[in-house]
């Protein structure tokens, strides 16, 4: 379960009226109160700087922020603010911005009281700040309406999600087991790109590197997993094949809580040998860590795995995914892996049984089975641009009920369909340089996507 949000308030205000207006700034408390009130609702923690009017104020106020650790800044004019008081200390802080557009009064109309011009005027701040901020090169967003509105309070909480999950795709410690699949290119980047631009780190190392923290796991421990097992998972395997599942599990959960590692790929041709205590594919921990906010891809692929972890911690319920199959006539598509899938998206209790592996020397694994909860989701892909950039593509889709093939109950499986025409969203897809590496994550997403690819300097791209 990804913690919330934490966002800090700025409130803007005019020294001006301090002299001329001395009650004003008092009587605009309910107004920062109810800000205040309608972003908690809506499940975020909210910190309050004071009041800043002049260049001192804004740069205590800055800092008092930053200490808060937050993970989005929130402007709030309470009045016109001149923006050159506020737009150095702002634009060259490094937290995201979100300029929050909203004034007390719903209703500005024809038989307005002028006096209400004082309470309601500071959208013009904002637009002399949000000039400037431009000019600056600076990134911002904006969410505009009544501060009673609560959609306009639903998009500053999934653009503090987004900026969350930004905050968590930075400064990762990422674990490769094995080669990355040979011939396999669509997601292989420079690390030192990830390492100058993104603070993540790669460490790659053999399965044998696994040994020592495979050998520390209990008998106890081992037990107490595999009754867990039982809770969790319908069972359909041999005792034997969960248990060194279940013991090279516990080893690599290990090896990467030592680490300090936020996301994990592995190579399963890296996965060889027979022999203990490395003798099958660690398929069923790859699926665990997922739900434990890990973040994982298969074969090798650091960055798919980075963006999964990412999502897990900002948005919750994330899985790794693949785009096998289009279904032309039912306007659909599948989706599918060989044995790695989040549990939390499983339709009902996920299957593990022994599957077959016939791609190494090393024995069948335990793995997962499930098809996909139905419903809205968004698929997620981070694809390499040329020039060093990077496309965050992302698509509202619906996940289909289950298929009916008796065979399927050993698949991990989803038919998904995209909102247009399937024809259309594969061409855009490709077109877009989409990897074949992907993301799934239950709900709607978008614009926490969106601020997640702003953020982060993506561009983002949603496909319809």
């Amino acid at each position: 379960m990804p913690r919330n949000p934490h966002v800090g308030i700025l409130p803007l205000y005019l020294e001006l009226y301090d002299r001329s207006l001395p009650t004003l700034r008092a009587e605009q408390q309910p107004f920062l109160a109810q800000a205040v009130q309608g972003l908690e609702q809506q499940g975020l923690q909210v910190s309050v700087a004071p009041v800043a009017c002049v260049r001192e104020e804004f740069a205590a106020s800055l800092r008092h922020l930053e200490e808060c650790d937050i993970d989005l800044l929130v402007t709030l004019h309470l009045a016109y603010s001149p923006s050159l008081e506020s737009v150095g200390c702002l634009a060259a802080s490094t937290l995201p911005i979100l300029m929050l557009d909203v004034t007390p009064d719903e209703d500005f109309g024809l038989d307005v009281d002028p006096l209400r011009l004082l309470y309601n005027h500071g959208i013009h701040g904002l637009q002399d700040l949000a000039s400037m901020l431009k000019r600056h090169g600076r990134d911002y967003q904006v969410a505009a309406g009544h501060v009673g509105d609560e959609s306009v309070m639903k998009r500053c909480a999934d653009i503090a999600r987004g900026a969350q999950a930004a905050r968590e795709w930075k400064n990762q410690r990422i674990l490769r087991i094995g080669e990355v699949f040979h011939g396999m290119g669509d997601f292989q980047v420079e690390e030192t790109l990830l390492a100058s631009r993104f603070g993540i780190t790669i460490q790659q190392i053999k399965p044998s590197e696994l040994i020592e923290s495979i050998l520390s796991v209990s008998p106890e421990s081992n037990e107490e997993e595999i009754l867990l097992d039982r809770q969790r998972y319908q069972i359909d395997l041999d005792p034997a094949v969960h248990d060194r599942s279940v013991r090279l599990g516990l080893g690599l959960r290990d090896y990467l809580d030592q680490g300090g590692f936020t996301a994990f790929s592995m190579n399963f041709n890296a996965f060889d040998s027979p022999d203990e205590p490395i003798e099958t594919v660690p398929f069923l921990e790859c699926c665990k860590a997922m739900e434990r906010g890990v973040g994982y891809a298969g074969e090798g692929d650091v960055l798919t795995a980075g963006l999964v972890g990412a999502l897990e911690r900002g948005f919750g319920r994330t899985t790794f995914t693949e785009i096998f199959c289009p279904d032309w006539k039912g306007n659909r598509l599948f989706l599918s892996h060989m044995g790695e899938v989040n549990p939390e998206v499983a339709a009902g209790k996920p299957r593990l049984y022994e599957k077959e592996f016939p791609f190494t020397p090393a024995k069948n694994p335990a793995t997962l089975a499930c098809a996909f909860q139905p419903g809205a989701a968004t698929l997620v892909n981070l694809a390499p641009d040329a020039g060093n950039q990077f496309n965050l593509l992302y698509s509202l889709v619906t996940i289909d009920p289950d298929g009916t093939h008796p065979h399927l109950k050993d698949w991990i499986r989803a038919w998904i369909r995209p909102s247009g025409d399937v024809r259309r969203f594969l061409e855009s897809y490709s077109q877009l340089g989409g990897t074949h590496h992907l993301a799934l994550v239950p709900g709607d997403w978008r614009t926490s996507l969106g601020a997640f690819a702003r953020i982060l300097g993506f561009t983002p791209c949603e496909i319809g």
